[in-house]
């Protein structure tokens, strides 16, 4: 239809230019002949019409081409609200979008922390498991005790008590009696460090329903000592062994998975690194009944043979708990 339209209009102006060029009359020659005529001799007055010797040019848009035909000035926009009414009623929709009721769950592509750490402590109960050997283990309760400097950074210690779950697998003790081969094992009473945690990364993902579980990883590295023994395994009829601290470094990485904005599960992996005396795999020969001191020096019931190489060692620990930060509330403190 309005290509229907468009073409009439277009048939209309070229007639109307039409006649207007048929009524405007043409100058009469001078006498005497075209060009030939007498110097001086007065030209005809001409009438004007108001007509142009030239036809007229078409009107040019802003971008320099041809300015459309009335009616379709506004790109189609008339045509699209003549076709859907309703997409043009702009006050209408604006209401309707300002009224609309929205979920508290709801995420917004731009919004707040949803825990802020800043300044608040973490108070973290867990249970260890160590993950070197699957027949020798060092399980045992800890608890990490945090304050968060800036929302990112912290520092903290953490405590482990490992010494009446120390393990050894039934397997180990069988493969030593009927082969009378064994490898040196040690047990674990406790230990403590100071830590220093960071938190590169937060984040969140859906979880059941509307409900959103918002999460961070963090890098945890310190310095401590841990408690220590070798378990006679290679003499103990002769060999037994006390708990001596030595120096450890740990360092490890975790994931953190907020409940509410107070509470949090966590899973972290933390390697405890320190140097182990472990025991002697060869044993001395035997003092006489009734040795003195003297005789019993570098026999098998001299202590000084007990023990072998020193081993730097890497206890990797798997550690899994709760974190609770204090205090439970907080509010933002925006920028003025």
């Amino acid at each position: 239809m309005k290509l229907l339209m468009v073409a009439a209009l277009c048939a209309t102006t070229a007639v109307t230019g039409s006649v207007l060029a048929q009524a405007k009359p043409k100058p009469k020659p001078a006498a005497g002949g075209g060009g030939g005529g007498a110097a001086g001799a007065k030209q005809p007055e001409v009438e004007d019409l108001g007509g142009d010797d030239e036809p007229a040019k078409p009107e040019t848009g802003k971008d320099g081409g041809d300015k459309p035909p009335p009616g379709l000035g506004d790109g189609g926009a008339n045509f699209i609200c003549e076709a859907n009414p309703e997409a043009c009623q702009t006050d209408k929709l604006i209401k309707d979008y300002a009224e609309k009721d929205l979920k508290d769950s709801q995420v917004y592509a731009v919004q707040q922390i949803y825990a802020l750490r800043n300044k608040r402590f973490e108070l973290s109960p867990y249970w260890g498991v160590s993950l070197n050997d699957q027949f020798v283990s060092h399980p045992g309760p800890g608890l990490a005790i945090n304050y968060y400097v800036t929302n990112v950074l912290a520092v903290g210690v953490n405590f482990n008590y490992y010494q009446p779950f120390n393990s050894d697998a039934n397997f180990n003790k069988e493969v030593r009696q009927s082969t009378r081969l064994a490898i040196p094992i040690n047990q674990y009473a406790w230990g403590a460090n100071l830590n220093f945690t960071y938190v590169p990364l937060y984040g969140k993902f859906a979880g059941f329903g509307d409900f959103i579980f918002h999460w961070d990883t963090y890098v945890v590295g310190g310095i401590g000592a841990i408690n220590t023994r070798p378990e006679a395994v290679i003499d103990p009829e002769n060999r037994s062994f006390n708990y001596k601290a030595k120096v450890a470094f740990n360092a490890g990485l975790g994931l953190r998975v907020f409940l509410n904005r107070w509470l949090a599960a966590f899973l972290e992996v933390r390697d405890y690194i320190y140097s182990e005396a472990l025991e002697n795999t060869s044993v001395a020969k035997q003092a006489p009944a009734g040795a003195t001191t003297a005789q019993k020096a570098g026999t098998a019931a001299d202590a000084n043979t007990w023990l072998g190489e020193s081993r730097l060692t890497n206890a990797v620990q798997a550690q899994f708990g709760i974190s609770i930060f204090l205090p439970f509330n907080w509010t933002y403190k925006l920028p003025k």
